[in-house]
């Protein structure tokens, strides 16, 4: 009975929403297992801003965040390809490719996606940059339950991951939001001045769950 209760306790704890500021999840090597499980109370999504940070010398394909339902493995997903300057923005099952960014290896980089059930439009935010509007999916939510998981691509919603789709480095500060934010907020986020916390995902409440080998470390872009 004593261990049961323990357990219970322990299990009530993982639960609670951390405070992460000034803290990273490490990704220290490719594998078709190991991520972060991002738990939300949203369930039904009629826009969507994802907001993090990251850094990596990865030159192939990966994902830095991937929501999935059971109608949609990549109901929202923002894509990092082989390719120097493109990215491929999901939602829906839907995606657009965006080039021409300043994308460089082993720098920190901010970057925000936003997308609008009514409209259909999809834009990305390198640094602070907006690239071009694009349409993506109109006319349906994205309806969970949601899964959201960072450090790997879901090819069904909790798994179906690629150990060539994994992501290694370092990631931070993941914000998201029930509508596009303005691109002021966009800019003062990558500029790290004063915005409103995400409504969705809150880096200083965040409820997660870590599988296999992804450490907490400080933020090694934070002077301390």
């Amino acid at each position: 009975m004593v261990a049961l209760l323990l357990l219970v306790v322990l299990t009530a704890c993982s639960a609670i929403p951390q405070d992460l500021s000034n803290k990273m999840f490490t990704f220290p090597q490719e594998t078709n297992s190991s991520h972060v499980k991002l738990t939300t109370s949203r369930q039904n999504l009629g826009a969507v801003t994802v907001c993090l940070r990251f850094f990596t010398d990865l030159k192939r394909d990966y994902s830095l965040f991937s929501l999935a339902t059971p109608s949609a493995s990549n109901d929202f997903l923002i894509y990092k390809t082989a390719v120097g300057d493109e990215f491929n923005v999901w939602a829906r099952n839907a995606f657009a490719t965006v080039v021409g960014q300043d994308y460089k290896l082993n720098t920190w980089h901010s970057v925000c996606s936003t997308w609008d059930a009514t409209s259909g439009l999809m834009q990305l935010w390198l640094d602070g940059k907006p690239s071009s509007r694009k349409f993506v999916s109109s006319g349906s939510n994205i309806n969970g339950p949601i899964i959201i998981v960072l450090g790997q691509e879901q090819d069904s919603d909790g798994g179906g991951f690629d150990i060539k789709q994994s992501f290694v480095g370092m990631m931070s500060n993941v914000h998201m939001w029930d509508y596009t934010l303005l691109p002021c907020e966009i800019k003062n986020y990558a500029e790290q001045l004063s915005f409103t916390p995400g409504n969705v995902l809150n880096w200083e409440e965040l409820d997660f769950q870590i599988i296999g080998r992804v450490l907490i470390e400080d933020d090694l872009n934070v002077c301390w």
